[in-house]
């Protein structure tokens, strides 16, 4: 008997019939992509990216708009570092830095606190907090300065109510400009990061406050231990933002102080101005923001390091 091994011929793959029109299909959806992304691209790249590779470049220039850039090498930081007028705004620069990010920060996790609660008419509180920030900055500033007003002023008037009779001249005061600048900036700002830490304490679970209270912990305990630990990554995210909003104060103080009264409360990013725009030193005022630049991305990459050794 014999036995037929029959052997099966190998059945050719079979292409997808629509794998062409797959192909064009991702071809149009990546160039509808492009089409969304390549406005703001370009608009990063004509306003952001070749402004600041100028500005590099510029700061070991001489330039003014009546001559030619000219190569001075580190003599624009030589000159930077030699200038009285430069560590006086990088002094004031530092200050209301730190005076305004940790305030902010303390007033705006108290303000989301109390506002983060089931009541009648919470949402009119949230949106009145909030309002400031979205105001227009000059007339914070007019309005604030009125406020301030040494002679006639609310604020002075209620000092002098509560037995206080050498109240601060504020922004007419070289001691006490700055902090009255700081006091605006920070009532502007807090219903803005008010809102982040409403959005992040919304998002801690009510499991673990439970849990805590069964425990007996007590309401100081649940704060330390629950909702400080869980708004770490809200809290990263506001002192960066602060911080970067902090050294780069410019409108603020110029409607406010234009600077003074002296030097008070010249800032970094006010130099930049009046050495660029108002003398024509190109090349100084972008030294002087190459180092404000330096210094902003140092606090920044320090912030990052510090915020990655905590989640270890």
């Amino acid at each position: 008997m014999t036995t037929q091994t029959i052997t099966q011929a190998p059945v050719p793959e079979r292409t997808a019939p629509h794998s062409r029109g797959n192909r064009k299909q991702a071809r149009r959806n990546a160039l509808i992509g492009w089409t969304f992304i390549l406005p703001n691209f370009l608009g990063f790249l004509a306003f952001t990216l070749i402004p600041v590779l100028a500005a590099f470049a510029l700061s070991f220039m001489e330039w003014t708009s009546f001559s030619a850039p000219k190569w001075v090498g580190l003599k624009n930081f030589e000159r930077m570092i030699a200038s009285d007028s430069f560590w006086v705004a990088l002094r004031n620069t530092v200050v209301y830095a730190l005076g305004h990010v940790p305030l902010t920060m303390a007033l705006a996790l108290v303000l989301a606190m109390l506002l983060n609660r089931k009541l009648k008419g919470i949402g009119f509180f949230r949106v009145a907090i909030f309002f400031p920030y979205i105001t227009s900055l000059v007339a914070v500033a007019v309005v604030w300065n009125m406020l301030f007003s040494p002679d006639s002023g609310p604020v002075n008037q209620f000092l002098h109510g509560i037995g206080i009779a050498e109240a601060p001249g504020w922004t007419s005061s070289s001691d006490w400009a700055l902090p009255a600048v700081i006091i605006t900036s920070v009532w502007r700002d807090m219903g803005y990061y008010m809102v982040l830490y409403l959005a992040g304490l919304q998002a801690i679970p009510t499991e673990l406050y439970e849990a805590a209270e069964v425990d007996g912990a007590s309401a100081w305990q649940r704060f330390w231990n629950v909702t400080l630990p869980s708004l770490r990554p809200t809290t990263f995210f506001v002192v960066v933002m602060l911080t970067v909003s902090s050294f780069k104060v410019f409108d603020l103080i110029v409607v406010m102080t234009n600077g003074g009264p002296g030097r008070s409360t010249t800032v970094l990013s006010q130099l930049i101005y009046q050495e660029g725009i108002g003398e024509g030193k190109f090349g100084y005022s972008s030294a002087i923001s190459l180092v404000l630049f330096l210094i902003v991305l140092t606090v920044t990459v320090l912030q990052f390091k510090i915020q990655q050794r905590r989640e270890r």
